[in-house]
């Protein structure tokens, strides 16, 4: 006779796919001990009892999933609960190994991001530039894109400042569910980008994705301090707090300030 799999055998098989989910155990009150597991994809498995309860435990999930940071939460008067947090650390891809990219390497390992450097040019893609990131692809941004998983725990920032570099690599990873896509450039330049990326089939909502002019507007000027201002940009993204801080991303209505643009 068949087994049906327990809500403990799916979260088991969920952790060992590396899919990311927070996982609610009640540790007072009642129903004791009782779990539901919250996906990053939005999935629900199990109940704590009822409506109400599950309701306020998926979105203390969704919260503490979003931060990477487990803890207790009180679910009601007299239950309170414990969220897990499993998930892998949130992948930095930088796309050009420029000046600015080693810089921004070593801030995103400082927040506990897994850092990539993407780049085709062999004398800039080494390990002697790149000494601190976990890993060098030497390759065309969308060839490496094609090949890497892109998912909502990905940032991808685009530093190239090159147009055969950076539209094949917007388009790659517009395609994908990343959670951040920047990329470098004046104001100018990128609205010129995007009268190119529409030309080649990219829709509206796709372009709204592009951080452009990449960075939060703190008047950065040398490679550190843009990427002091890409990582902040990468952090309010993360936290959920963007929109609070520019009133658009989309070019195809109301721009948002200019950050960096070298």
């Amino acid at each position: 006779m068949r087994t049906v799999p327990t809500l403990v055998d799916e979260i088991r098989q969920a952790i060992e796919a590396d899919d990311p989910l927070a996982v609610v155990t009640i540790v007072r009150g009642e129903p004791l001990g009782s779990k539901i597991a919250v996906y990053e994809d939005g999935r629900v498995s199990g109940t704590l009892g009822s409506e109400e309860v599950d309701r306020v435990a998926i979105a203390a999930a969704r919260d503490r999933l979003s931060s990477d940071e487990p803890g207790v939460v009180t679910l009601q008067e007299g239950v309170d609960a414990f969220v897990d947090v499993f998930a892998r650390p949130p992948h930095l891809i930088l796309i050009g190994a420029v000046h600015t990219a080693i810089a921004l390497g070593h801030i995103g390992k400082l927040l506990g991001f897994r850092v990539t450097v993407v780049d085709a040019r062999e004398r800039f893609a080494t390990p002697e530039r790149f000494p601190h990131v976990d890993e060098i692809i030497t390759a065309w941004p969308d060839e490496a894109l094609d090949r890497m998983r892109v998912d909502s725990r990905t940032y991808i920032a685009i530093l190239t400042h090159d147009p055969k570099f950076d539209e094949p690599a917007l388009r790659a990873a517009l395609a994908r569910p990343a959670r951040y896509v920047g990329a470098i450039g004046s104001r100018k330049t990128s609205q010129d980008r995007v009268t190119r990326l529409k030309e080649a089939g990219l829709t509206d909502e796709q372009i709204a994705r592009i951080h452009a002019p990449i960075g939060l507007n703190i008047g950065a000027r040398t490679p550190e301090e843009i990427a002091v201002s890409i990582a902040a940009e990468i952090i309010a993204t993360r936290r959920g707090r963007y929109a609070d801080l520019v009133p658009s991303t989309a070019w195809t209505s109301a721009p948002a300030p200019t950050g960096a643009s070298h």
